[in-house]
């Protein structure tokens, strides 16, 4: 490059050596301004070369910004949003009188021994529905619309009037099968209004017909007649419409004083078995509520006044006798979508804990095993953000086992997969259910 540079600053020296004054250093001059041409050309290279690294940068960020905006979407969309067809908070439901407890702890369900069922079969949340519509896969006598109540996450089905409520796309309830669902009351709520009742009827049956009886029965109210607490009902009845069994008593979960409440209601038929959890507390167990060889179907009741409604939220239907001594010890592999968490978070929620205290009975039987726990996301979010959340749930999980149950940290590694490993498709809300578990496999 310095011999190029000679040879041109030469060649302009004989061409210009005769047109300007003597005393001009020609030879310094050419130099000079070759060096400073130089120096341009190898900034305009390293500029090219930030501007290239700065869009890079920019890309990133773009793609970051896409990706919070995904999430937050996702959020809302998680939340309520704003209202369909209309401004927002249109449809919305004051929850602030509601209030809400304080958040529950693992601690306060430590008598909770409720296990979901292994595969998710159904999960409702309401969200292909418009604000103001009454939900497409449900059927009834009555009336309802789709809301969001302020303060409260995910859309709710406000079952107005009295009538039954069937959503169609249970089916028949298998031997075993887990129901959960969130449900509310807001205003002031009469004892004189029926809350809501859960009905197992005969498939057979015209289902939005009272009569004859329904063969299985559970009546929930937040108010007794005294107003001092709730209060929840069982009936059986035999295929003619005899009676079977029957009882009613007081239960300090789903209260009205003053505030609304908000209630995780949890069924559980395991054959020919009942039992019924209101957050942490049992209810109801009861050995011989179904009959055998009856195809059951369950539909929901409500006698509402017009300022004591019911709400409901986050429907979600399992089957299958979770097996975990068998598939953890001998199989060396379980899945469970039995520990659930808040949405975006690695915090377990409580009514984790029965499944929880299962696979914790299985480990300190079986003190000689090691196990890894693996989180698994839907594919909803980022891949990189899902990533991490996946390994940092299977951390909760392994401190959860620790802390509550004594199980020691050492023999519990910890891995997570995100997205990566699919159980199915993340096409449908079920299907995103069964993709969010976790798995301990046997080391």
């Amino acid at each position: 490059m310095k011999h190029a540079l000679n040879l041109f600053a030469s060649a302009l020296m004989i061409l210009l050596v005769g047109q300007l004054p003597a005393q001009i250093n020609i030879q310094e001059r050419l130099e000079r301004k070759a060096k400073e041409r130089l120096e341009r050309k190898v900034d305009h290279t390293i500029d090219k070369g930030f501007d290239k690294t700065e869009e890079e940068v920019d890309k990133e960020a773009r793609e970051a910004t896409k990706g919070k905006g995904k999430k937050d979407k996702d959020k809302e969309a998680e939340a309520g949003g704003a209202a369909e067809g209309g401004a927002a908070g249109e449809g919305k439901t004051d929850g602030a009188a509601a209030g809400d407890a304080a958040p529950r702890t693992l601690k306060a369900y430590s008598k909770f021994d409720f296990v979901p069922g292994e595969q998710v079969v159904a999960v409702e949340d309401f969200m292909q529905d418009a604000i103001g519509d009454f939900p497409a896969k449900w059927n009834t006598n009555s009336a309802g619309e789709v809301v969001m109540i302020d303060g409260k996450e995910g859309r709710w089905f406000k079952l107005n009037g009295t009538g039954l409520f069937y959503p169609e796309f249970l089916g028949v309830i298998p031997d075993n099968t887990t129901v959960e669902f969130d449900l509310a009351v807001l205003g002031e709520y009469s004892y004189y209004c029926r809350c809501l009742e859960m009905h197992f009827k005969h498939d057979a049956e015209n289902l939005f017909r009272h009569e004859p009886r329904s063969l299985v029965s559970v009546n929930i109210h937040p108010q007794t007649a005294g107003g001092s607490e709730g209060s929840t009902a069982i009936a059986v009845h035999a295929a003619d419409g005899g009676p079977l069994l029957s009882n009613d008593r007081g239960q300090s979960q789903f209260v009205h004083k003053g505030v609304a409440p908000f209630v995780h209601v949890a069924l559980w038929r395991q054959k020919n078995r009942l039992r019924l959890y209101l957050n942490e507390e049992k209810v109801w167990d009861i050995p011989r509520a179904f009959q055998n060889d009856v195809n059951y179907r369950l539909v929901f009741e409500t006698g509402s006044c017009d300022e004591s409604i019911p709400y409901m939220a986050n429907l979600r239907v399992a089957v299958g006798a979770p097996d975990t001594r068998n598939k953890l010890i001998t199989e060396g592999r379980l899945v469970t979508r039995g520990i659930l968490f808040d949405s975006g978070s690695d915090r377990i929620k409580p009514e984790s804990y029965g499944t929880l205290k299962d696979i914790a009975t299985v480990l300190t039987e079986n003190a000689a095993v090691r196990v890894r726990i693996i989180g698994h996301t839907d594919s909803d979010g980022e891949d990189a953000a899902n990533m991490d959340l996946s390994k940092r749930r299977a951390a909760a999980v392994r401190e959860a086992l620790n802390k509550e149950f004594a199980i020691d940290a050492a023999r519990m590694e910890t891995d997570g997969k995100g997205e990566a490993s699919p159980a199915g498709p993340n096409d449908t809300p079920q299907g995103k259910a069964n993709n969010r578990r976790v798995e301990f496999v046997k080391l």
